[in-house]
């Protein structure tokens, strides 16, 4: 998961630089006034989505395998322990109605 998320980073950050080195030759617009950083930060958010979404499908597609076993091993858990709290509550109601029928 890290290693997509970092591969995904690193295609953000090399559209980021080709989007600044055009903007700043004048091959692509300038943003409005002050906003020319958000505007670069824009168009490499843009273009760097569809680039990941093509180049990173391998890497993708293992990162989600691991969360899917992860979330099965946190279901899995979450079930085992509700069933000790199931045993723990029966047994609990068990002796209180041992000790209401000895009284």
């Amino acid at each position: 998961m890290l290693r997509y998320t970092l591969m995904r980073l690193g295609i953000f950050v090399g559209c980021l630089l080709v989007v600044w080195g055009l903007v700043y030759s004048g091959l692509a617009p300038r943003g409005l006034g002050g906003s020319n950083g958000l505007w670069i930060a824009t168009l490499a958010l843009v273009l760097s989505a569809p680039i990941s979404f093509v180049a990173l499908r391998k890497e993708r597609d293992r990162a989600s395998v691991q969360v899917a076993e992860r979330v099965d091993r946190m279901k899995a858990s979450f079930e085992a322990n509700a069933g000790q709290e199931d045993l723990a509550d029966d047994r609990l109601r068990s002796q209180e109605q041992a000790q209401g029928s000895t009284s």
